[in-house]
């Protein structure tokens, strides 16, 4: 039996009962969390039910000095390049924030490098470091996520990622200061849980042109490394390709036999195959409710119009067990709450680098009185993973975290002691903060690579 089904948790939750999923219990959320039994608590959590994150905890006297931000590059060799759509990535960029503090206390945080790292690195100068001095960490709601309610438009996106690392930096030196990890801290209406269930995160070097059958080998790998969940993208080019949904469909169900029922499988967006929305519902969201999978992500757009909406409504309609998830590029709670409210999304997907982990806080809040998950999206390195693994370890509707798999030094080496999964299963540290110690030198061994950062993706030279 699958351990889970779209409405384990989100079933019939309705506005009566609202208030009572504020304190779902783990068991509640499934059985795949219901398997897992709770670390013991080394320090006191703080008070349950507050309406806002610090809510009756002790505002310290301590003050900001300085703040830094450090791109980082990491430069693929070409047997590590990865491909999607009509392109081969090259390099992957990680964006160090540290925050010093009058007490000794530095805290560390990481941006999305979508953000663009020299956009974010000019705006963070100019506007947040010489904002951010002399303020105290413990504002962090009112000093990095109020100006998150102008955060919407591609202008706009750079400066909600720069924000969103100085907000992650400032909870790990409110962890520090109180002596809790930063998941009690955000564990505000039930008991968090270290032992985080990942999920791999892949299908983004699956060459229909040159070995279509990588993708059942990938997944069968992942189950191998003990791993319980897959999720994974279309493929290169469909129009390049030549192919549609009658074809791509023989793969999935190749995929199902080789993991077996057991194992939960994700299919990323349709948009860009060609296909229209209706062909969408009538040919592929049957085969998805078929062979039982978890969720379709994003099904065919980001856009935050109407259209898109009503699409991702249509879709979510169409499948009585496959949930429906999305939100990786929105930056603050309102761009969630229509399509939370109207049943586009049955998950939620903030990250906590481009939105930040007070928003994210806000967004799962939202999500859980709806009886609907919240899985953060989680694409790229260790400074990403460290803050949305703690981020679901808090949050009453978690089920599991994204965890990238292409060959990314920045996801193991930034740390003295990384973040890793066994068994699909990452434990967080019972320390103050995040709990993460900065690897040495981390500038001389990943030097940023200026002129290039947004152009990690170059043209497949196969399909030109």
């Amino acid at each position: 039996m699958k351990p889970l089904t779209r409405r384990s948790f989100l079933g019939a939750a309705s506005a009566a009962s609202a208030m009572h999923l504020l304190n779902v219990s783990n068991a509640q959320i499934g059985s795949t969390n219901a398997s897992r039994n709770a670390r013991p608590s080394r320090t006191p959590n703080p008070p349950k039910n507050r309406s806002y994150p610090l809510e009756g905890i002790e505002r310290q006297n301590i003050k900001i000095i300085d703040l830094k931000m450090t791109p980082l590059t990491y430069v693929m060799k070409p047997s590590e390049y990865w491909s999607t759509a009509q392109y081969d990535c090259w390099r992957t960029d990680s964006i160090l924030v540290e925050v010093f503090t009058d007490q000794g206390i530095t805290g560390i945080g990481g941006s999305s490098q979508y953000g663009g790292p020299e956009e974010m690195l000019a705006y963070f100068n100019k506007v947040i470091r010489p904002m951010m001095i002399g303020k105290n960490p413990f504002d962090v709601e009112l000093l990095a996520t109020g100006p998150s309610y102008g955060r919407i438009g591609n202008d706009w996106f750079h400066k909600s990622c720069a924000w969103s690392g100085v907000d992650c930096a400032l909870w790990d030196i409110i962890g520090k200061v109180t002596g809790m990890p930063v998941y009690k801290l955000l564990a505000t209406d039930n008991e968090p849980d270290p032992h985080v269930r990942i999920y791999a995160s892949g299908g983004v070097d699956w060459k229909f042109y040159d070995h279509p059958e990588s993708l059942i080998e990938e997944g069968i790998r992942y189950k191998e490394q003990g791993f319980t969940a897959f999720k994974f993208r279309k493929g290169t080019d469909w129009k390049f390709s030549n192919m549609n949904i009658e074809k791509y469909v023989p793969f999935l169900y190749k995929l199902r036999e080789a993991v077996g029922p057991e194992m939960d499988l994700m299919q990323e967006s349709m948009g860009g195959s060609g296909h229209t929305v209706n062909e969408i519902v009538d040919q592929f969201c049957p085969v998805l409710e078929e062979l039982d999978f978890l969720w379709f992500e994003e099904p065919v757009s980001r856009s935050l119009d109407d259209q898109t909406i009503l699409d991702h409504i249509k879709i979510n309609e169409a499948m009585p067990n496959v949930m429906v998830s999305g939100g990786e590029t929105k930056t603050n709670r309102f761009q969630f709450k229509e399509w939370l409210d109207r049943n586009a999304f049955d998950i939620a997907q903030p990250d906590c680098n481009n939105m930040g982990l007070t928003e994210s806080w806000y967004v799962a809040r939202m999500a859980n009185l709806l009886g609907k998950y919240c899985i953060p999206h989680n694409w790229h390195g260790g400074l990403t993973t460290m803050a949305n693994a703690h981020f679901t370890a808090a949050i009453p509707n978690r089920l599991m975290c994204e965890l990238n798999q292409t060959v990314n030094p920045l996801t193991t080496e930034v740390f003295v002691e990384p973040l890793v999964a066994v068994n699909g299963y990452m434990d967080l540290p019972d320390k103050p903060g995040f709990g993460m110690e900065l690897a040495p030198d981390l500038e001389k061994r990943f030097p940023f690579i200026p002129g290039q950062a947004m152009s990690f993706r170059r043209q497949n030279p196969v399909m030109r």
